[in-house]
């Protein structure tokens, strides 16, 4: 038998929560819509939703969290990142960035995209960081 070669370093947990999601590509939102996570780990997150996404494209998530804060508040589990890898609505995120929110008690419907700008702030500093020119230490050149 054949030992499968896993690309991950870090183990995934199958969470399955209902999500939605922002997507930003080129500095301009995309798309948005709604589908649900297949499972978590600390580098990243895969998800199934409506539709396959473009590697590269930067992505907000904001996910259910199955625990309440203070066993009465529900929480969500908001990400950024960028897509790793899409094969038909199954996808591969990273988790770049994350915190901890809290949501409404009584279910809402998912709300039009807004534009708050936070996904595309978080995308332009990554972009900007990418570009800065790396400065060699003295313990790597020796």
């Amino acid at each position: 038998m054949e030992k499968r070669l896993d690309r991950r370093t870090k183990y995934r947990f199958p969470i399955h929560r209902e999500l939605r999601y922002k997507l930003l590509e080129d500095g301009v939102l995309v798309g948005a819509g709604t589908g649900q996570s297949v499972n978590m780990g600390s580098g990243g997150v895969a998800i199934a939703i409506d539709r396959e996404l473009k590697p590269g494209a930067f992505i907000e998530l904001s996910i259910s969290w199955p625990v309440l804060l203070d066993d009465n508040c529900p929480m969500r589990f908001i990400v950024f990142g960028r897509v790793l890898r899409s094969l038909g609505r199954k996808s591969a995120c990273t988790i770049d960035k994350y915190e901890f929110r809290t949501q409404a008690r009584t279910l809402q419907p998912a709300p039009a995209v807004r534009n708050d700008s936070m996904l595309e702030r978080w995308a332009y500093t990554m972009r900007k960081e990418a570009l800065k020119p790396r400065v060699a230490t003295a313990g790597a050149i020796a």
